[in-house]
């Protein structure tokens, strides 16, 4: 009898692990994307006609010589940044990329077409500045990585960053092969060697999204000269932008050289 019954704990056991990973598998876009609505905004806006998509992007101060590419964090809407962002870097031209399926923009997001977009988007402008810094929060920041390892970068700026998706993954589920079941790897550590650019890190002490062993293995990645950490006390992953000294510490390294 007991042992029937531990036959049956041991199927249900594995009945619930398997259902789970499979659930984990099919849905893993739904976790990783968190589409935006469509906000209307009196800033004008370009559209990247892709292949299989129409990519919306706001441009904030129009006009300047110098420019910033930002790309957001997985449910960060364009739209309701733009006015604060705006007046925080009055000096520069800032575009601001809707992820496909995010707020104006149509098609389905996913590593490789977000980096398509985000290229695509770099050399629309390049000759309309003289120089272009990148920047990304989160989700972001692998964005950022993969247009400085790809393109001639002023600045880099990375908040709130990991190293790969797959190792923030795999302290969520510690009891999966995530590197198996994960479509977007979003591995921003294999490209810092091929960064050139000052790269600065921004880390919220309280992050709760990632920890601080994935930013640790990004940073390790770097080389340390062209590199600067920086930590905002006090503050958690989402949180972080709304801190007073967030916004001057940015404004120090773009404006720099």
């Amino acid at each position: 009898m007991i042992a029937d019954l531990s036959k049956l704990l041991i199927l249900l056991l594995i009945v619930i692990y398997t259902g789970t990973g499979i659930y984990l598998y099919v849905e893993q876009r739904k976790f990783l994307y968190h589409p935006t609505e469509d906000i209307k905004t009196d800033y004008p806006t370009m559209t990247l006609k892709q292949k299989d998509a129409s990519v919306n992007v706001i441009v904030l101060n129009g006009e300047h010589e110098n420019a910033i590419l930002y790309f957001g964090g997985n449910a960060e809407s364009m739209a309701q940044s733009a006015d604060y962002i705006a007046g925080q870097f009055p000096g520069f031209t800032v575009y601001l990329m809707d992820y496909r399926s995010y707020g104006a923009s149509t098609g389905k997001p996913g590593e490789e077409a977000l980096y398509a977009d985000a290229l695509a988007l770099y050399d629309a402008i390049k000759l309309e500045h003289r120089r272009i810094s990148v920047g990304g929060r989160s989700l972001g920041t692998a964005v950022a990585t993969y247009v400085a390892a790809r393109r001639e970068v002023s600045k880099l700026a990375l908040i709130t960053p990991f190293d790969s998706i797959v190792n923030v993954a795999q302290e969520r589920y510690p009891l999966y092969p995530v590197h198996f079941l994960l479509h977007d790897k979003y591995d921003s550590s294999s490209r810092a060697g091929q960064i050139r650019a000052d790269t600065f890190i921004v880390i919220a002490e309280h992050d709760e999204i990632i920890s601080f062993e994935r930013v640790e293995k990004l940073i390790e990645a770097f080389n340390p000269e062209q590199l600067s950490v920086e930590m905002i006390k006090g503050r958690g992953h989402n949180d972080i932008s709304s801190d007073e000294r967030y916004y001057k510490i940015m404004q120090d390294f773009i404006a720099e050289g």
